[in-house]
């Protein structure tokens, strides 16, 4: 739900009752993962998806129903054999769907109104609803948010944190936690729902948690959805030449939150970089031990120059950060390998560097290079090969933590 925050707060702003379906777990080869979700409204208009298109026409029909008699339900969807023509997900996985009806006069609709809200201003923020579990509590919901995100009117930088030390952070905020809503009424219930739901923000991971009913962590009966949407991650792009113009875009498009720095005034401008979210005029490594990073922040440099790229790399090498990445010719990376080592880096240290950065792709121009880039970051985000995937044995769709999907995932229907 939290991936379509920004047209459902919209709706919700307007006063509209709508409906959404959200992916709670999937299995096998399933094209979207937990928290994709669709929505109708009862127009009739419909945004986002859960499938990629296999069984939208479904989803649909069960968002309009669910408007229609006000109930949650959990539906799930895969391949038969047996009918091959029958709604489900020609891919050969299986996904379970929540649907659930947000009317304008439902007693859960501040809830919601606050999670979209948040979400929408990229604030850090967890939604936890019942999905499977008494009839009572289904559709239920609470909303977690550390304390140092529920005063929408205070300042923070692009990463979501106001630290402005340097030092690499949380994203998730501090260790106290707000909330809002209830899942029917259990104090208990409702005290390990929000510790859980933080843990998952705290990891800025969407998934679900098996509860007993008095709030015990074990499986007893109630199933949570916790979707956790936070800050856009950062891309710091260092150098301002014209394949950085052409990462710029490929960042944002992947839903960075992209900043260029050069210590060049000449060529750090607007006018070079309209799509940047930030433009800086320092020394690279200056700015880089200023500015809030954590461990999902990506490095480009594409400086190409020893003077900017050594102390730079020195600072960057030592930092938790997800993707260090240097941009030159084999000739270049040894050069720059040996300056390295002479700076006092390790063996260790060393090898998180990627360079000359990017996938083999055979790129030339600008645009070609900066795909090259963005593919290699994508695959050592989720673990992927690089490899083609024709003839290969690789799973096509990957959990998050660069194991495959499997029918190992999947849960049965309640």
């Amino acid at each position: 739900m939290l991936d379509i925050a920004d047209e459902l707060n919209r709706w919700a702003e307007e006063g509209r009752d709508f409906a959404v379906a959200t992916v709670v777990s999937v299995g096998g080869s399933a094209p979207r993962g937990p928290g994709a979700a669709l929505a109708v409204d009862s127009g009739g208009t419909a945004i986002g998806s859960v499938s990629g298109g296999c069984v939208e026409g479904a989803v649909y029909d069960l968002c309009v129903q669910a408007l229609q008699d006000g109930r949650t339900v959990l539906e799930r969807f895969g391949y038969s054999d047996e009918d091959a023509f029958a709604v489900g997900l020609t891919c050969g996985g299986v996904i379970e769907v929540l649907v659930t009806p947000v009317r304008a006069d439902a007693a859960e609709r501040p809830v919601y109104a606050a999670a979209l809200a948040a979400a929408s201003r990229g604030e850090a923020a967890a939604v936890a609803r019942v999905a499977r579990g008494p009839a009572e509590l289904l559709g239920r919901v609470l909303l977690v948010r550390p304390d140092d995100s529920s005063d929408s009117s205070g300042s923070s930088d692009s990463s979501g944190s106001s630290d402005s030390s340097g030092a690499s952070t949380s994203y998730a905020g501090g260790p106290g936690v707000s909330h809002e809503g209830s899942l029917g009424g259990r104090p208990e219930l409702d005290r390990t729902a929000v510790a859980e739901a933080r843990a998952l923000l705290a990891a800025g991971r969407t998934g679900t948690l098996e509860l007993s009913e008095d709030g015990a962590r074990c499986p007893g009966g109630v199933t949570l959805l916790v979707e956790s949407s936070v800050p856009p991650p950062r891309m710091i792009v260092f150098g301002a030449v014209d394949f950085a113009t052409a990462l710029v875009r490929v960042g944002r498009f992947l839903g960075y939150h992209v900043t260029v720095c050069d210590a060049r005034p000449v060529f750090a401008t607007r006018v070079r970089f309209p799509d940047a979210d930030e433009i800086v005029v320092d020394w690279p490594h200056r700015y880089l031990r200023r500015t809030v990073t954590d461990d999902r922040t990506v490095l480009c440099v594409l400086t190409h120059d020893a003077k900017f790229d050594v102390p730079l790399l020195e600072a960057a090498l030592r930092m938790p950060v997800a993707f260090v990445g240097a941009m030159g010719s084999r000739r270049t990376h040894e050069d720059r390998e040996r300056r390295l080592r002479e700076v006092g880096l390790g063996e260790r240290e060393l090898a998180r560097l990627r360079s000359p950065i990017g996938l083999d792709l055979g790129a030339r121009t600008p645009e070609e290079t900066a795909l090259s880039i963005a593919a290699e970051i994508v695959a050592a985000r989720e673990g992927g090969t690089g490899a083609p995937l024709t003839g290969s044995r690789t799973p096509i769709h990957r959990d998050g933590s660069g194991r495959g999907t499997g029918a190992a995932g999947a849960r049965e229907a309640a």
